[in-house]
């Protein structure tokens, strides 16, 4: 009905299969009592993330072992008696080994590092940042004697809300390099067993990646705090500044400022975003659990809230005050450009208004050149027509005296030229008017 080639059936979406693959892509594997599981998570981003996959498909093709396929993020294989589970995320890889227990009595030993043999044939896919080493153990009738094996000041414990399981753990690195974390098995199906294991693996993991951030937060602290104090000195600055040049030169400090602060807001905006989601995933996996408090000792929820928070609170804060930091610097670039904009407003103001005092007095020039001129052209014409008026009375052909005939002509002469004058002046006039 649905997919299948046939062309009677429903086309899928494209992405239909992956969407409805992913409510079953990490299913927990049952884990029969006692137990002992190694658990590690490696920094694999970027290409390390490629050559991983590609490194765990060569491990396994020469054992002859079914490798896992290219989109596969989770993979399950046999090594003999060891069961390898690989998960592979955003930024991290994990590998977690099911080691056979040899002495059913004691799931204590041999040590971790011992077992852990089985991940040194795998080449190390990148910088680790999780090792777990967790016990499941068969209830006993001594059942408190787990609390020699933890430091008191740190030690966490609970049990389920059915009270099926007790689980117990410092949080502290043994000199093996392993947090130790046991899981004692109160009655539960080996189903139950595998869930339970899921669930403390996933509080670790997700409870250390969530720290990532901290190291950011204060990495970041001592440049937001010097971004702040040189804010302040420029807005005490601004104040006191009247001069553009010295408007300008606050202006591209800001503008640097400003890039400074954002590029360091780009980067950690994906670690602290991270943080936070990672405090939800581990806060999940503690209600899904349902803890019961034991007399005496403090749950892992009420642990982990006072060891975390305070961090978790840094990178919030730290993020805070970056965003803060952004909209100041924002609004003190308005401010000053907006400064800025009006001393160059009042300078164009000041140049065209001496653009047209310089305008106004060449039309004065050119009017009195223009006078001057008509007065010269005056002059040459007047000459030239008195001589013509004296070889005519000369020869006979003027009766009048060439004086008064000369003197007649300069008006007319002078108003004819003017008149020439002004129509070429109006001409020009009209064409730069059109050109512009």
């Amino acid at each position: 009905m649905v997919g299948g080639g046939d062309d009677s059936a429903l086309a899928p979406h494209p992405l239909r299969a992956t969407i409805l693959g992913e409510v079953h892509a990490r299913p927990f594997c049952a884990v029969p009592a006692p137990a002992r599981i190694l658990h590690f998570a490696f920094d694999t981003q970027g290409d390390r993330s490629a050559a991983d996959r590609e490194q765990l498909i060569a491990f396994c093709q020469t054992r002859g072992l079914v490798p896992p396929l290219p989109q596969d993020r989770h993979f399950r294989v046999t090594l003999g008696g060891t069961q390898l589970r690989w998960e592979q995320h955003s930024e991290f890889t994990t590998y977690t080994w099911e080691v056979p227990v040899e002495d059913k009595a004691s799931a204590f030993h041999p040590s971790a590092s011992s077992l852990a043999i089985p991940m040194r044939l795998v080449r190390q896919p990148g910088p680790v940042l999780v090792a777990v080493d967790l016990h499941v153990v068969q209830q006993s009738q001594n059942e408190s004697g787990f609390v020699n094996l933890f430091d008191q000041t740190s030690l966490a414990v609970a049990e389920s809300g059915d009270g099926a399981a007790l689980y117990a753990t410092d949080f502290k690195v043994t000199p093996e390099g392993f947090i130790r974390i046991l899981l004692i098995d109160r009655g539960m199906s080996p189903n139950r067993t595998g869930s339970m294991v899921q669930h403390l693996l996933d509080i670790e993991t997700y409870r250390t990646l969530a720290l990532l951030g901290l190291p950011e937060a204060h990495r970041l602290a001592p440049s937001i705090s010097l971004a702040e104090k040189r804010l302040g000195e420029v807005t005490q600055r601004m104040r006191r500044s009247d001069d553009l040049d010295d408007n300008n030169q606050m202006l591209n400090e800001l503008t640097a400022l400003a890039a400074d602060v954002e590029a360091g807001a780009a980067a950690s905006l994906f670690r602290f975003g991270a943080s936070r989601a990672y405090e939800q995933i581990v806060t999940q996996h503690l209600q899904t659990i349902g803890e019961r408090k034991i007399p005496g000792f403090p749950t892992w929820t009420s642990f982990l809230a006072r060891r975390m928070a305070p961090a978790l609170r840094t990178c919030v804060a730290t993020q805070a005050r970056q965003e803060n930091l952004s909209l100041r610097l924002t609004r003190a670039d308005n401010l000053l450009r907006t400064r800025v904009d009006v001393e160059l407003e009042k300078q164009n103001q000041k140049l065209l208004k001496s653009m047209n005092e310089r305008t106004r007095l060449q039309l004065r020039l050119q009017t009195t050149v223009e006078g001057l001129s008509v007065a010269a052209i005056t002059y040459y014409m007047t000459g030239l027509f008195s001589y013509f008026a004296k070889a005519a009375h000369e020869s006979g052909m003027l009766k009048f005296d060439p004086g008064y005939i000369t003197a007649a002509f300069i008006p007319l002469a002078a108003l004819a030229i003017w008149l020439t004058v002004r129509r070429i002046r109006r001409r020009h006039v009209l064409e730069r008017a059109s050109t512009d």
